[in-house]
Parts: C-alpha cells; sequence; structure tokens
C-alpha cells in the first residue's frame, strides 16, 4: 500500500508543479500550488523510499517452525 501512495502523491504533486499553468484567485490566495505540489513531491518519495525498504525487510523475515512430538 505504501508504493501506491506514494506513486500517487508523486503523480499529484508534479501534475500541480508542471502541468497546470494558472490556477484561480481564489486557491492562490488561500494556499501557494507551488508549495503543495512540492510537498506532495516530497512525501511521495519518502513514501515510496519506506515502502520499498519495507518490502524488502519483509522478503528477507524466515519462519521457523518447530514441533515437538508427544
Amino acid at each position: 500500500m505504501g508504493i501506491g501512495i506514494g506513486i500517487l502523491l508523486l503523480v499529484i504533486g508534479l501534475i500541480l508543479l508542471f502541468a497546470i499553468k494558472e490556477f484561480p484567485q481564489s486557491v492562490q490566495d488561500v494556499v501557494d500550488p507551488t508549495t503543495v505540489g512540492w510537498i506532495l513531491v516530497i512525501a511521495g518519495v519518502l513514501s515510496l523510499v519506506l515502502g520499498l525498504v519495507m518490502n524488502n525487510q519483509r522478503s528477507r523475515t524466515t519462519h521457523v517452525e518447530e514441533r515437538r512430538d508427544l
């Protein structure tokens, strides 16, 4: 789930940064879309990195089953 959310945040951030050139004045009065775009890009990259690290740790985990005969 972390990798998918990371990609989604990254894509939305890049769209806000590079694809949309003009924002309505009502949006720019409340928040700067460029700043929100950079925040989403950074959050997306962090989410991707954490998702990949956690997935790597999960794949290296081994399970040992111990059986005792009574």
